[in-house]
């Protein structure tokens, strides 16, 4: 392969929504008889991803040469990812191609729909705090300067939350310019931190400690390893090496470190309920419970996808119930917030208006 080629994309990664077209179309096509040669040309033809379709290139150059698909792909393992590479190879060795293909596409889907809810669920919060800071800023920089100078001249003490009104907006508009420089430099020192392991998975450890959200990050990272572990167990992956290729899936450090103690122990002869079981802190009782009756059972594979299915459910109605918290907490901060800075502006005004009138 030629190095600056892998260079070039050794840090690209493919969109989750590409790599679910590019699964389903090649699994249709494939199931209606045509190469795999035939069908990546087909594909590349409607890729329309610059970086993407220049992958397709030197993997449909690979297949040409008499390569198998996964081993092309695997020199885009960091764009593909090591599950959508694993199904595949499988797929080839087993004959089951269109099959492990298509499955593939439809769980992608479910994590894609996972991440989509979570997204939907914060827009409208996200909206509601922007406009506050919309209104908050107007009030400052334009209504405000123009109503202050007016106070001075009543000749009348000013209310506390008068005065706290003109210090706090005389601070803002005297030194707007550093505040905004010290909180955009506040936010990339935070990204530059978060790209250190040993920070990152501190956060990653406190986002488990954090009320309402550590409920909702237990169950998305236990919806994608129960998912992931389901479908590769049902692919024919070895269960060490799908237990260690789920940690790979996870975004959460803490259950990649734990997952990769589990794939460690399980090959040790420990079996997995049992680690989990030790692990009840991130991994729910009910997991360890219901992947021990598939190990004795033989139901294994379908346990953890239906483990999978409850599990995104259960983030849903979280969600749900933390956007229905959030929401009225925002409104009501907003009318707050625009109530005190009314009042502050009107009670001076009427407290002159009533002197008057005496």
């Amino acid at each position: 392969m030629n190095k600056k080629f892998s260079i070039q994309f050794s840090f690209f990664k493919v969109p989750l929504s590409e790599r679910i077209l590019f699964a389903k179309h090649l699994s249709m096509m494939v199931k209606a008889g045509m190469t795999e040669v035939e069908s990546l040309r087909l594909i590349r033809r409607q890729v329309k991803s610059r970086s993407f379709g220049k992958i397709l290139d030197k993997v449909i150059a690979n297949v040409e040469n008499g390569h198998f698909l996964s081993e092309s792909l695997k020199q885009f393992r960091n764009a593909f990812g090591d599950l959508f590479i694993n199904i595949i190879e499988l797929g080839e060795i087993s004959g089951t191609l269109a099959e492990n293909l298509n499955y593939l596409a439809e769980e992608m889907k479910k994590s894609q729909a996972l991440k989509s809810k979570i997204r939907s669920a914060l827009i409208y919060p996200f909206v509601i705090l922007f406009a506050t800071l919309g209104i908050t800023g107007i009030l400052v920089f334009l209504v405000l300067p123009k109503i202050i100078p007016v106070f001075s001249t009543l000749g009348v003490k000013l209310p506390l939350t008068t005065r706290i009104l003109i210090g706090a907006t005389g601070f803002i508009f005297n030194y707007y310019l550093w505040i905004i420089a010290g909180f955009f430099s506040l936010i990339i020192i935070l990204w530059l931190f978060l790209k250190i392991k040993q920070v990152k998975y501190f956060y990653h450890r406190l986002l488990l400690l954090t009320p309402v959200l550590a409920d909702i990050n237990v169950g998305y990272q236990t919806a994608n390893f129960t998912r992931t572990l389901g479908l590769l167990l049902r692919s024919g992956v070895k269960i060490v090496e799908a237990v260690s290729t789920a940690s790979n899936i996870v975004s959460s450090l803490v259950y990649k470190k734990s997952l990769l103690e589990a794939a460690d122990q399980v090959k040790k002869g420990e079996a997995l309920y049992k680690y989990l079981e030790r692990k009840s802190s991130i991994f729910p009782p009910t997991v360890s419970q219901m992947i021990e009756v598939g190990e004795r059972t033989g139901n294994l594979e379908a346990n953890l996808l239906y483990l999978g299915e409850f599990y995104e459910n259960e983030v849903d109605e979280k969600i749900k119930n933390l956007s229905s918290i959030l929401e009225p907490a925002l409104l009501i901060t907003m009318g707050l917030l625009v109530g005190f800075i009314a009042i502050s502006i009107i009670t001076p005004i009427y407290e002159v208006t009533q002197s008057f009138k005496r």
